[in-house]
């Protein structure tokens, strides 16, 4: 093996991003694993490779023990004594080196064959390692891939380098329909690692995918100057997110939504339609639960912090809207303050503390929503 050799193996490997020592410790392993198989050698068997020159030495590695008693494999095991003669620092419970009697004609009539297949085997080994590091770090980021194929389970996408993206049906938006060839954009949950490469376990339902988009499509969020407080997303429908602002005389509501709501639609856009609701957060809960509720006006809102209860009051008018369809506003309301919300009218309140002779405010619900443990992020 010569250094023409050794140049062209760091220019393949490259061309594959497998940094230079792991290259080497490659093929170091490889021609040991062959050399133990063919000259019916020792497990203590070491081989070395200089990158400069290609040379490769074979070393026998002995254990170096105090006494003689202690020595019960000689082929493994040396006394200090005879350590010291090869070499002269090496001490007790030490590793000596000692060269085999091998030149570099016989190594290679043992060695090539098999070291060739087991270097290959080896630096595929170390190129998957090399592109799982570089996915396993996109972690909680977005990507986009090409799909690539679907079936009644999941969509596969190409991401590039070999690697493949599992977009489950249970993470897919609903309505949306995908077609080969398509770029799509994808939050990775999880990257695995296989037999085959990295596999990328991907989302578009979950609420980080949410995040990441505003973060994208929003330089103030990008840029921290506008900070997401919560999430609370009912994927493929709407979504609520409380945003606050970190630099005084920057409207955090309006840069979340943009001119003419240029932003927030692009956003719309790439989740198939859903509506994202965008809310000032604020550190008063009772003025937060009212925000979250929008666009549905509040007339009061009264905080039970034992029972952890937001009672709210809303005109007559209004009391369909801040339930929402089917409770969504007031449950997607919920999640995001992490209150439970009991909505009522102005009128039904006023109705029922006529009736019991009570305070308005201890009137009867007329709409009640726990909060959810997925409240705000």
């Amino acid at each position: 093996m010569n250094r023409d050799f050794i140049g062209a193996l760091l220019q393949l490997n490259a061309e594959k991003g497998v940094p230079q020592e792991v290259l080497i410790q490659t093929l170091e392993q490889a021609i040991e694993s062959a050399y133990r198989r063919n000259a019916d050698a020792p497990e203590n068997v070491v081989v070395r490779v200089d990158p400069e020159s290609g040379q490769i030495s074979v070393f026998r590695e002995y254990e170096v023990m105090a006494t003689s008693d202690e020595v019960e494999d000689p082929e493994l095991q040396m006394l200090v004594a005879d350590a010291q003669k090869i070499d002269p620092a090496t001490g007790v419970g030490g590793r000596v080196r000692v060269p085999e009697n091998v030149t570099q004609a016989q190594l290679g009539r043992i060695a090539a064959q098999t070291a060739a297949q087991v270097y290959r085997q080896r630096l595929r080994e170390a190129e998957r390692d090399v592109v799982y590091g570089q996915y396993v770090s996109r972690e909680g980021e977005i990507m986009t891939g090409v799909v690539h194929r679907t079936t009644d389970q999941a969509v596969v996408l190409d991401m590039g380098k070999g690697v493949e993206a599992v977009l489950a049906v249970s993470e897919q938006l609903p309505g949306e329909h995908y077609r080969i060839g398509q770029h799509l954009k994808v939050y990775v949950l999880e990257v695995r690692r296989t037999t085959r490469g990295p596999v990328l376990v991907v989302s578009r339902t979950h609420r980080g995918f949410l995040r990441r988009l505003m973060e994208m499509e929003i330089p103030e969020i990008y840029n921290g100057t506008v900070v997401i407080r919560g999430i609370a997303r009912e994927a493929g429908s709407r979504s609520k997110v409380a945003v606050e602002s970190r630099q005084p005389g920057v409207d955090a509501k309006g840069a979340a939504v943009g001119q003419r709501g240029a932003r927030i639609q692009a956003i719309v856009a790439e989740l198939n339609g859903e509506k994202v609701d965008v809310v000032l957060w604020n550190e008063d809960p009772s003025q937060f639960v009212a925000e979250a509720l929008s666009p549905a006006e509040v007339l009061n809102v009264r905080i039970d912090e034992e029972h952890k209860i937001a009672n709210v009051v809303v005109p007559e008018r209004q009391l369909s809207l801040a339930i929402g369809k089917e409770g969504q506003n007031a449950r997607l309301a919920a999640k995001l303050t992490g209150w439970r919300i009991d909505i009522r009218s102005d009128a039904g309140v006023a109705t029922a503390a006529a009736a019991h002779g009570s305070p308005p405010d201890e009137g009867v619900a007329s709409q009640e929503v726990p909060a959810d443990a997925e409240t705000t992020s």
